[in-house]
């Protein structure tokens, strides 16, 4: 989420009264603690949900929402810093009620589980909020599946609970990269897109907890001193999901594009495919040494988008053919090495149009540039 400074502004003012000036604040016995669930939106953003805890105490007068989840647009170099994986994040704490009126805005459901746990805990679990707001443990390092608002909740619980009482209770047999998948369902070209750039981290089985609605199923299921940790999980905010449409953001497109590259026979056609796969090759490549987010790191996915599809776009616009010929048959074995790594793959049969797009694309410009044999009568 983007932040504002009215918000920066209220979280200083916020650690200021609680620590009131070096006297912390006792809560009541009435005190109460919860996670908060936001569920998944439509922008690119929101896709995941979010992760927030949440202390209310109406004898201190006290009903505020802590999340991990703020970064700045306003950072310089912004765009690099996130693919490098070097953007920092930071804490913010926002009025219960200002926190519901985003998520009515954005029209996404919220969810609430108490935490049971005696008042010991919940009063620890606020002074560790108090002073990572007002220190350094407020920045945090953004990575996609290590670091992020829910990650930092479970091991900011873990260090208040003193023992590593939340871990994962479901799916830990599953991998990332299929745990992710059914978030994309409604924006295809972000499925595929994010289906290519993962490499071989997001195969690894999920045995962390990384996303939010993951944290929301293993809280039901944890035990804290012989008693189930959370209460019931409540609905704060009930929004019925909008099913986004396009036009253009779905299969069919996606098809028709890959149709025209194998109906149409003609010589530019080709080069202007296998250049736009070999540029994108080289993206993944310079990306995943680039970035320091290792799930773009290790991307046998660089099989199917080669950059030697560029030496073979040079080759055909010398006319060449010997190598175009040779490159040809290159980028096919390529291509089947692909599809014997990616037979257990989820994604499979989202890149399974662009494997079969390439081998025809390939074998008709390999024909082309073959040397024809004399027929003698």
């Amino acid at each position: 989420m983007n932040i504002s400074f009215k918000k920066i502004l209220f979280s200083l003012l916020l650690v200021i009264s609680l620590s009131g000036f070096g006297q912390k604040i006792a809560l009541s016995t009435n005190a109460r603690v919860s996670i908060i669930t936001c569920d998944t939106g439509n922008e690119s953003y929101s896709l995941f949900g979010h992760t927030a805890i949440r202390i209310t105490d109406l004898d201190n007068n006290l009903d505020v929402v802590y999340n991990y989840g703020a970064f700045d647009f306003a950072t310089p170099n912004f765009v690099a810093k996130f693919t490098k994986g070097d953007l920092q994040y930071f804490a913010v704490a926002n009025p219960f009620v200002e926190f519901m009126q985003q998520y009515t805005y954005e029209k996404r459901s919220v969810f609430e589980q108490e935490l049971n746990i005696p008042l010991e805990y919940k009063q620890k679990l606020l002074d560790n909020l108090t002073v990572a707001l007002a220190s350094s443990e407020s920045y945090y390092t953004y990575k996609f599946i290590d670091k992020n608002c829910t990650t930092m909740v479970v091991d900011l619980l873990n260090k208040t609970l003193g023992d590593k009482v939340i871990v994962k209770k479901t799916d830990t047999d599953v991998t990332y990269r299929a745990i992710l998948y059914p978030y994309f369902e409604n924006s295809f070209y972000e499925k595929l897109g994010t289906s290519i750039i993962f490499g071989k981290k997001v195969d690894e089985n999920g045995s962390n907890i990384f996303l939010p609605l993951e944290l929301h199923k293993s809280l039901k299921l944890i035990q804290f001193q012989n008693h189930p940790l959370c209460r019931d999980s409540r609905t704060l905010l009930d929004i019925q999901k909008e099913t986004p449409s396009s036009r253009w953001d779905n299969f069919y497109t996606y098809a028709l594009l890959l149709s025209f590259m194998v109906l149409i026979n003609k010589r530019g056609i080709d080069l202007f495919y296998f250049s736009v796969m070999g540029l994108l090759g080289i993206f993944f490549l310079f990306v995943g040494w680039y970035s320091f987010h290792q799930e773009l790191s290790n991307n046998y996915n660089i099989l199917l988008l080669n950059p030697l599809l560029l030496v073979l776009s040079y080759f055909m616009l010398t006319n060449n053919k010997k190598w175009s010929f040779n490159l040809c048959g290159l980028n096919l074995l390529f291509l089947l090495v692909y599809l014997v790594v990616m037979i257990n793959k989820i994604h499979l049969l989202i890149v399974l149009p662009l494997v079969l797009t390439s081998m025809v694309v390939l074998v008709k410009t390999a024909i082309r540039n073959s040397k024809r044999i004399p027929v003698i009568i």
